[in-house]
């Protein structure tokens, strides 16, 4: 079992052996969920800088742990239910897990403040994350090929996206 130092290594590196240890090791949720409000809270340092309002910093941090939850479910229920491999076998935790961590690039949101690099990091950390939850759904839900975990990535984003409009997550109505 790896340490939590050695796990962000990982999963910035996005080394499936990785998400394979953070899938197995129900102690890492709270880890995994750390990782979320963490990538969140730096996210949300421009809005604090732009606005300066602590409330803004805040309100990332809750709206990505609610995001994180439901983005889970979708795709738990889409990568086991609608599309499972011939090996799936995952619980909604692995998910929370794996795609907990896949977030850790997010931690590189604070280059955000560096004069001129800091207009292209939003950009890269958001294809960094993505392609890291590729990989972590791929290996929590127990897939054979990339193609099928991007398919369930996409649908559960759809999904998503439409709990989002509808509780109104996003907008100033929430909070």
């Amino acid at each position: 079992m790896a340490s939590f130092q050695q796990r962000l290594i990982g999963a910035v590196r996005l080394d499936a052996a990785t998400y394979e240890d953070v899938e197995h090791d129900s102690g890492a949720t709270l880890q995994a969920g750390g990782v979320v409000a963490l990538a969140s809270l730096t996210t949300s340092v421009s809005w604090y800088f732009s606005v300066f309002e602590l409330e803004w910093v805040l309100r990332g941090a809750i709206q990505g742990l609610v995001a994180w939850f439901i983005g889970a479910l979708a795709l738990w229920l889409i990568g086991t239910r609608v599309l499972p491999g011939k090996n799936t076998e995952a619980d909604l935790g692995q998910l929370l897990r794996t795609i907990g961590f896949a977030q850790t690039p997010g931690l590189f949101g604070l280059l955000v403040v560096i004069p001129l690099l800091g207009l292209f990091v939003p950009f890269l950390v958001a294809i960094w994350i993505i392609a890291a939850t590729f990989v972590a759904v791929r290996q929590a839900l127990d897939y054979d090929d990339t193609f099928r975990a991007i398919l369930v990535c996409f649908l559960a984003w759809l999904v998503s996206a439409v709990v989002y409009f509808v509780l109104g997550i996003g907008s100033s109505r929430v909070f």
